[in-house]
């Protein structure tokens, strides 16, 4: 169930993060304060890292899906 829990976690950033990104990209600001360039980093760090796990080809979808598929396996640890 850990396992499962922080594959959901990290696409659920990763998502986040990926929307967060889009929307700055959309605003144009080009002026930034130094926590807002400390935020970027840790989002560029953080999507970089995420990008080379399994999450980055998933979507709540293919999880549903795959919850449904596992339930009647009743599998434990």
């Amino acid at each position: 169930s850990d396992g499962l829990n922080h594959f959901i976690f990290s696409l659920q950033v990763y998502q986040l993060l990926t929307d967060l990104k889009q929307q700055r990209k959309e605003s144009g600001k080009t002026k930034q304060s130094s926590g807002q360039q400390n935020l970027n980093t840790i989002m560029y760090e953080t999507l970089k890292y995420i990008s080379k796990t399994p999450c980055r080809y998933q979507s709540p979808e293919t999880v549903r899906e795959f919850l449904v598929a596992m339930k009647d396996h009743k599998l434990t640890k």
